[in-house]
């Protein structure tokens, strides 16, 4: 039902794609509300979780995806497998396929290791994070959790604050919401932007303050200290003071602007406990979108064409 077997990214995705995927998703968010969480959809189609990498939020919200769709869900992990032994990335993916599934759900170190697995088995590949590449899934949530509350991904200033450099996900949301007609800003230190950004679609604004001025939506991104290989800024309390969000900075956005971030938040450094916690943010229910996103993403590829 897309128009591409696997979601790699969304450099590639059609506006059709993501519109289909955001539809789909909003149907799945009445599931996710029942007192039973459970509809048959993806019965008998078995998917496994091939995280190479910790995730919290991005694993378990694949884990209940197909566990709502009934479908076979398998976490596998790095730590405490054949990958400790020596195994590769090609041979694990086809010991698992020689099982009979139908998804590889990957999350990998490796830029290009989904599109790498997807040439080397049968079963659709979902990128859950490669390296500094792509989160396609999360930008999708992104997406979905703006247009419920603006109605439309059409005309907005986004704002996307902080490491730009290691962020997966900040290249995603550029993809996505340019395609969607809006523009995008980035801005954060002049050490973790990377220096052919506006190539991907996004505009460098020259500051902060530039950045945010009128956004719609401003979405903070957390400092990836366990992917830089040397200090890029001086320490944590000085990010906070020149590049953190908070009650006053935000003010320069738009009154109805909404607050976004991937998560995990460090507190008091990408953003203020107060704005966190206000009512402009919406991170929790971004939270609630990854599920439903998910949902319709597996239901999309593995399963669309099923009654």
């Amino acid at each position: 039902m897309l128009s591409q077997k696997h979601l790699l990214g969304l450099e590639k995705a059609t506006k059709r794609d993501i519109e289909q995927i955001l539809d789909t998703a909003e149907s799945f968010k009445e599931i996710i509300d029942r007192d039973v969480k459970k509809v048959p959809t993806l019965r008998g189609k078995s998917v496994v979780n091939l995280f190479y990498e910790p995730s919290t939020r991005t694993r378990t919200s694949f884990e209940l995806a197909g566990k709502y769709l009934s479908a076979d869900t398998i976490n596998f992990s790095s730590s405490g497998s054949s990958v400790q032994k020596g195994e590769s990335l090609k041979d694990t993916a086809k010991t698992l396929e020689m099982m009979g599934i139908d998804a590889v759900v990957i999350r990998h170190s490796s830029s290009g290791a989904a599109e790498f697995l997807s040439r080397h088995v049968s079963a659709k590949v979902i990128n859950a994070g490669d390296g500094t590449h792509e989160h396609p899934t999360q930008a999708l949530l992104d997406m979905l959790t703006v247009r419920e509350k603006k109605g439309t991904l059409s005309g907005f200033k986004v704002a996307i604050l902080g490491d730009i450099l290691h962020s997966r996900v900040a290249r995603s949301n550029i993809f996505g919401f340019t395609k969607m007609g809006s523009e995008v800003y980035v801005a954060g230190p002049q050490t973790l932007m990377p220096r052919e950004i506006e190539k991907m679609g996004a505009k460098v604004a020259k500051n902060m303050d530039e950045a945010i001025d009128g956004a719609d939506v401003v979405m903070a991104l957390r400092i990836q200290l366990e992917r830089q290989k040397k200090g890029l800024f001086p320490s944590q309390r000085e990010y906070s003071r020149l590049f953190g969000i908070d009650k006053k900075r935000l003010s320069l956005a738009k009154p109805d602007a909404l607050l976004l971030h991937p998560g995990p938040v460090n507190r008091g450094v990408e953003i203020s406990s107060e704005i966190m916690d206000g009512s402009q943010s919406v991170i929790n229910e971004q939270v609630k979108s990854g599920v439903a996103i998910r949902m319709a993403v597996l239901y999309l590829l593995i399963g669309g064409a099923r009654q």
